[in-house]
């Protein structure tokens, strides 16, 4: 007999061998219907695994994350059978499950119309109600390649010949006369998949990579009860109003151009502002914790890039210009500013005096990313990013990742974005080692600092295996779009490598030369990242202190507009933003062009005002909230900008 505790703690007795569908069984029909994997002993898997020793046991259902990927993983090979049976002659890639649902690539000769997505998901439906039982099968990787040649599965080969070399055996789920190649975990039965629907189809490199093949791209979403789907697609159309893609154009903060380039986004007078806000906000911020303001080059020889590693470890994400060929030099546009920064501590000699030494920077960084990953402003080329690189003794280290914390969440509960964030502690993956550089103990040690620092300070976060920064680990702290797309928004990493090999020291109270530790961190992260979400956030509506036009000033006839010009001459001067809309219109389309713009205030006067020498005003929010003298207005809106009030 084996023992087996329970999510609850409660300790039960099986024989060995009893699958974790079996044991979901025993607790009642409700945890098994609702079943989706297993976790046993922190490692998901499916249902089916028997259980052969004492063990940890969680039954993961639809509301737990990997219960979800389960779910829609089962949904996508559904997916794949379906255009199977419909379209014989396409060939597969691959098919995860991702945060909003799951996709499936396929290489056909055309792709998939809206008609022709019509057709899958009704084809879908029909496979979900025959009730196929999922069979998982493992084959040794020469029969297995064999298997994807017979099946005429390229893609599906080219994935096998690469698992080969690991040697172990590859597994396979079969439903019917469906079959593919995949990991799992998946549910039993494809029954649970009550309501589907395919949302989008789009183009996609296999790979991400531009010089591979052009593959259909099929998305989809899942869910066991239709009520839930509906809940889902009426979240989705809000998300779509909100989506910084569309209405930043329309709000003309910002565009783009085919002739610039895709992922080269140009900020329009309204986007620019905002950016140039959030600036001089950081910066001020940052002046004040003792942050000290550097300027460095957007490129550098291909020399620096040696040095730090970015060259062997990077050079995939870099832009470089020349080559090295017959001794000429070669540059490269910068990807971060670290290596940079560090050339400043280089200037002079420093003793454990200079430490702490805080250099931040307002970074342009060049990033060449695959053209399938670009989306508006969240992922661009060409960015803007709130840059720092600290010294300091172990002695310091906890205190200072801790200040970078602080200033991170003081930035977010600003910008009233820290209730959407989470936190993700991202760390080295052994299993691949020629993505790193350091030694296993190196990795340990650094890992395992700051491990203690976030459990010092009660972080509540998930472990991203293989999501390390090349030299060290880093928290990540992340944010989802309206669409459901996680991102990292602000980072935070401490580095115990880089320092040594740039020859970085400095002198310590007992005469002895030693290395600094090195915090990596932004403040707020990537501009352009943040103008999508705070987009997103308020729908276009932002706060006062951030809104690039805070007051549209509405002369209700022309005869009107002389008054208004005295009144934006006041409110300029105060450093607030004005417009004045002079247009021969009537007022109430001037109210209505204001609130499609989004503006915080309108200021509107006609005969009656201007003989009391006042103002009416509406509010964005309220409506119209009264008459009041320029002064009262300015005082009011002056205190929301300097308390960053949100709505």
């Amino acid at each position: 007999m084996i023992k087996v505790e329970l999510k609850n703690g409660i300790i039960k007795e099986y024989e060995s061998g009893t699958t974790a569908a079996q044991i979901a069984a025993s607790l009642g029909g409700g945890i098994f219907k609702a079943a989706c994997a297993a976790k046993i002993n922190d490692t998901v898997c499916d249902l089916r695994t028997p259980i052969t020793a004492d063990s940890k046991l969680e039954i993961l259902t639809f509301d737990d994350e990997n219960g979800k990927h389960a779910f829609w993983h089962t949904a996508s090979h559904v997916l794949a059978q379906a255009v199977k049976r419909l379209y014989p002659e396409a060939k597969f890639a691959i098919g995860p499950a991702i945060e909003s649902g799951f996709y499936y690539d396929f290489d056909v000769k055309e792709a998939f119309s809206p008609e022709d997505l019509e057709k899958i998901e009704q084809e879908m439906k029909n496979i979900v109600k025959s009730g196929i039982e999922l069979e998982k099968f493992e084959l040794e990787p020469q029969k297995a390649i064999e298997m994807l040649e017979k099946m005429g599965e390229p893609y599906k080969v080219e994935l096998a010949r690469e698992h080969a070399d690991k040697g172990e055996p590859i597994s396979f789920y079969k439903q019917a006369e469906f079959t593919d190649l995949c990991a799992g975990p998946h549910l039993m039965n494809v029954s649970a998949l009550k309501a589907i629907k395919l949302t989008n189809c789009t183009g996609a490199y296999w790979r991400g990579d531009a010089n591979n093949a052009q593959l259909c791209r099929v998305y989809g979403v899942a869910f066991p009860k239709a009520s839930m789907l509906e809940e889902h697609l009426t979240r989705l159309e809000e998300a779509k109003k909100r989506d910084h893609n569309k209405l930043g154009r329309e709000l003309e903060l910002f565009t783009t151009s085919d002739l610039i380039g895709q992922g080269l986004p140009i900020l329009l007078p309204k986007g620019a502002r905002i950016i140039q806000l959030l600036q001089r906000f950081v910066e001020d911020e940052e002046q004040k914790r003792g942050w000290l303001l550097t300027k460095t080059p957007y490129m550098a020889k291909s020399d620096l890039y040696k040095l730090s590693g970015h060259w062997d470890h990077y050079q995939d994400g870099m832009f470089v210009m020349g080559s090295e060929e017959d001794g000429k030099e070669c540059f490269a546009l910068r990807p971060m500013t670290c290596p940079f920064q560090y050339q400043a501590y280089l200037n002079r000699g420093r003793s454990y005096r200079d430490l702490p030494l805080r250099y931040n920077e307002t970074s342009t960084l060049f990033r060449n990313e695959a053209s399938g990953e670009m989306h508006g402003l969240i992922r661009v080329r060409q960015f803007t990013i709130s840059e720092g690189h600290l010294m300091c003794t172990p002695e310091q280290l906890e205190g200072e990742f801790k200040s970078c914390l602080e200033l991170a969440i003081f930035m977010l509960k600003t910008l009233g974005l820290y209730e959407d964030v989470s936190y993700r502690f991202s760390q080295w993956d052994p299993e691949d080692r020629e993505k790193y550089i350091g030694t296993k103990e190196q990795w340990d040690e650094s890992q395992g600092m700051m491990k203690k620092i976030l459990d010092h300070l009660e972080i509540p976060y998930k472990v991203g295996i293989g999501e390390a920064a090349f030299y060290g680990p880093k928290l990540d702290i992340q944010i989802k779009n309206v669409f459901g797309k996680e991102d990292t928004l602000i980072t935070i990493q401490i580095d115990q490598m880089l320092a040594e090999k740039f020859g970085m020291e400095y002198v310590d109270k007992d005469g002895v030369k030693k290395n600094p530790c090195i915090i990596h961190r932004t403040s707020i992260g990537c501009y352009e990242r943040t103008l999508a979400l705070l987009i997103e956030k308020y729908a276009g509506a932002f706060p006062v202190w951030l809104a690039p036009v805070q007051v549209k000033l509405l002369p209700i006839s022309d005869r009107h507009y002389d008054y208004m010009l005295k009144v934006k001459e006041k409110l300029d001067s105060l450093g607030l933003r004005c417009e004045i809309d002079g247009r021969s219109e009537k007022i109430g389309y001037k109210i209505r062009e204001a609130q499609l713009e989004k503006v915080p205030y309108m200021i509107l006067a006609g005969d009656k005002d201007i003989e009391s020498n006042v103002i009416s005003v509406r509010a964005r929010k309220d409506g119209d909230i009264g008459s009041m003298t320029v002064e009262e207005f300015a005082d009011k809106i002056m205190s929301e900008v300097i308390s960053k009030k949100r709505d």
